[in-house]
C-alpha cells in the first residue's frame, strides 16, 4: 500500500515538473499607439490652399500711340505685315479671316452698315489673332507712313501719297462744304485719302494674300 501511494506520488511531481517546464505560449507583441503630439501637429496644422492657375493675359491691338492707325487699318496693314515675321498667318485663320473680311467690305461699301455691326466683325477678326501675332503687330506701331511704304512698294495707289485723287471729278480743289454736298448727293469725289478709300485698298490686298495661303 505505501508503496503504491509512493509511486502516486512520484508520478504527480513528474507530471508537475514536466508542466513547469514548458515554455509558455508567445504573447502578441503590443501595438504602440500613434505618437500623440504628431497627431495634434497634424490635426493643428492650417489648410494650405492650392494657388489658382495664372490665366493668361490675351493682348489687344494697341491704338494709343501717336499716329496711329484705326482699328481696321491696322488689322488689315498688321495682317499683310505678318508675312515678314516670324507669326505668320495659318491657312485655318486665314480661312476664318476670309470671310469675315468679305463681309465687312460687303457691308461697309453697301453703306448701310451700323457702328457696332462694323465693330463686332473687326473685334472677330482680331480674336482669331494669337497673342503672339497682337503682340509682333503692337511692335511695328504702325502709321500711316507705314501704310505710304507699303503702298509704294506693292504700286498700290493707298491715296497717301502726293497728288493723290487728282483730276476731273476727283473732287480737287473743292471747299470742304461742296465736298461734303456732293458726297451726300451720292457723287463720287475720288479721293482715297480718306479711311474708307484706304480700307477699300487695304482690304481688297488683304482678301487676295489670305487667298494664297489655303
Amino acid at each position: 500500500m505505501k508503496r503504491s501511494i509512493s509511486i502516486l506520488i512520484l508520478t504527480t511531481l513528474a507530471f508537475l515538473l514536466i508542466g513547469c517546464g514548458a515554455s509558455p505560449a508567445s504573447e502578441p507583441a503590443p501595438v504602440s499607439p500613434a505618437d500623440p503630439a504628431a497627431e495634434l501637429s497634424s490635426a493643428d496644422a492650417p489648410a494650405v490652399d492650392a494657388e489658382p492657375a495664372e490665366i493668361a493675359e490675351i493682348p489687344a491691338l494697341a491704338m494709343d500711340y501717336e499716329g496711329a492707325l484705326t482699328q481696321r487699318l491696322l488689322l488689315s496693314l498688321g495682317t499683310l505685315e505678318l508675312a515678314n515675321t516670324d507669326a505668320l498667318i495659318n491657312a485655318e485663320q486665314a480661312s476664318q479671316m476670309i470671310f469675315l473680311w468679305q463681309a465687312l467690305n460687303n457691308m461697309t461699301q453697301s453703306g448701310n452698315s451700323a457702328e457696332e455691326e462694323v465693330a463686332a466683325l473687326l473685334n472677330q477678326i482680331e480674336g482669331l489673332l494669337t497673342p503672339e501675332q497682337i503682340t509682333a503687330i503692337n511692335a511695328m506701331q504702325l502709321t500711316q507712313e507705314d501704310i505710304q511704304a507699303w503702298g509704294e512698294a506693292n504700286r498700290t495707289n493707298t491715296g497717301t501719297g502726293e497728288g493723290a485723287g487728282q483730276g476731273q471729278g476727283s473732287g480737287s480743289g473743292m471747299s470742304p462744304e461742296a465736298r461734303a454736298t456732293r458726297q451726300a448727293e451720292g457723287g463720287k469725289t475720288g479721293d482715297s485719302s480718306g479711311e474708307n478709300g484706304l480700307s477699300a485698298v487695304m482690304t481688297k490686298a488683304l482678301i487676295e494674300y489670305l487667298q494664297s495661303i489655303q
